[in-house]
Parts: structure tokens; sequence; C-alpha cells
């Protein structure tokens, strides 16, 4: 009997007539469903079916996890999948969903079209991080889907960002900070600083200083089997590393060590999408009166 996971952070409006139509499409297929114990008592006093079981911790037995809100739901997903190989599919809750693809309005047709399996995997690149101070702050699930960044703390102050490229100097920037994003984050924080947008296919790796002091500075696309050390040096004692929306700090002078991981993340991807209808919807490409 096939498992399916459901995981969620807020309770957004009309989650709960999601939940039900999604526990209730697969239980007709004689699946088994699982609500995440946090997002199971958000919804608790709900009218959720009495024979709903919860989980805390996942497990090589799922078949699927559904992430219900919007892509910042799926990145604190992944870091409960890890390298589990439990694909997921993002029902949008959200705002923009370059990942949360699935409308809450097309969830019959969605969960028909996952049991019928027309859909295919979509393969994501992670970035891990480790770093060479004695007490290592960075979280157990050291990954990032989305991208690692390395920014100044409680400062208005601009930080020094040593980097390295398999162990030559690339550059110092002078910046508020530098993004090492993969592609699927390229469509994130990293576009929104200046970045250029890549197809998730892409074995490439994009550097992102945020807001440089540099003035030649600019976004950098790299082969993603390169290695990428930072150092960040400022005038406050400490400065922040997030992964994804994970956040740690460290002392200045401490060096990173960004790689490719050796796992991947699956994201469901229905057979009537793409990453090019995506753009176009999210970012309105082609919305021009001369088209």
């Amino acid at each position: 009997m096939k498992k399916i996971a459901i995981y969620g952070q807020y309770v957004h409006e009309d989650a709960l007539a999601t939940v039900q139509s999604i526990i209730i499409a697969f239980k007709k297929e004689s699946y088994t469903v699982l609500i995440e114990s946090e997002f199971y008592k958000m919804l608790k006093g709900l009218k959720l079916p009495s024979d709903v079981a919860v989980f805390d911790k996942l497990d090589r037995n799922f078949d699927m996890l559904i992430s219900i809100g919007g892509d910042g739901t799926i990145l604190r997903a992944v870091a409960y999948i890890g390298s589990l190989d439990i694909p997921i599919l993002g029902v949008n809750t959200g705002r923009l969903g370059f990942l949360a693809t699935v409308q809450q309005d097309e969830i019959d047709k969605v969960v028909r079209h996952v049991i019928q399996g027309k859909y295919n995997l979509t393969k994501r690149t992670l970035i891990t991080a480790v770093s060479t101070h004695p007490d290592n702050h960075l979280p157990p699930n050291n990954f990032a889907l989305n991208e690692v960044t390395v920014s100044r703390m409680n400062t208005t102050s601009m930080v020094q960002i040593e980097t390295h490229l398999n162990d030559e100097l690339l550059t110092s920037y002078w910046a508020d900070g530098l993004i090492v994003s993969t592609p699927t984050g390229s469509t994130g924080y990293s576009l929104s600083c200046g970045g250029p947008v890549i197809s998730p296919e892409t074995d490439a790796f994009v550097i992102t200083p945020i807001a440089p002091h540099n003035l030649n500075a600019r976004p950098l696309v790299i082969p993603d089997t390169m290695t990428i050390k930072v150092k960040v040096i400022g005038r406050q004692d400490e400065y922040l590393v997030s992964l994804d929306n994970r956040i740690s700090s460290y002392p200045n002078g401490t060096e990173i060590t960004l790689k490719k991981a050796d796992f991947t993340i699956d994201l469901i991807q229905l057979h009537d999408q793409s990453f090019i209808k995506t753009l176009r919807n999210k970012l309105l490409w082609g919305e021009d009166k001369r088209n």
C-alpha cells in the first residue's frame, strides 16, 4: 500500500478544503495518508477524517510528500526529506510559487494524474555547506535547494567576502553579502539581486553579490563541479550564513566550503507543466501589447 505524507507550515485560507480533498481522493484509491504532526496540530479541531494518522519523521517507505503552502514550505520540506528520494508535489496556497505550481482548484485533476502516473520527476541539484570552525554552527541538514547566502549581521557596514573557486582566488567582494545559487534558486533571491534565470536542468551554480560596492562586480555562472570557498571579514564579530531559510552565525574569518550535494531532490511535474510555462505565467513573459 502506498503512503502519502502531507506537510504544511501555516493554515492558509481554504487549507482545510485542500487537505480534505487530498485525503479523500487518495483514500479512495487505498493510499495511506499521514499528516506531519505539527501541521496536524494546526488543523486540529477542523473536520478532518477521523482515521488520519500523523508522522514526526519521514523514511523511505513514503512514496510522496505533498507540500501545502508556497515555495518556502517546499524548502522546509526538503530539509525533512534530505537524501530519502521522496518526490515532492507542491500545492500553492502562497503567492508567486515557482516550485509549488499546483493550484488549489486543480486538486482533483492532479490527484487523478498522480494516481495514473501522468507526471514526470524533475531532479534538482542541491548545495552543501561545511565550516572550518571547530564549533560548526550549521544545522545537521547542511544543504540547500535554492541558495547559500553569506551576509552582514546587525550593521549597515559592508563586508569583504574573499572567494575562491577550486582553490584559485576569484575576487574579494565588498558588498552586503553573497549568494551562491542553484538553477532552482536562480528565480529566487539571486534573481532579485540581478542574477540570471537558469533552466533547472543546467549543471551550474550562480554567484551573485548583494549590493556590491565593487562597481565591476557582476553575477557569475560557473560549473556545479567547482568547489567554492568563502571567507567573510567585517567590522562585526560575526556574520550570517543562510541555507535556504535556515540561518546560522559565524565568527569573522571563518571559511565556508560549498559543493554540489551527492543527492538530488525530485519535484513532481505534471505533463501539462513546464519550466518555460511557469516563467511565462509567473514572470508575465510575453505580457506585451505588441504580442
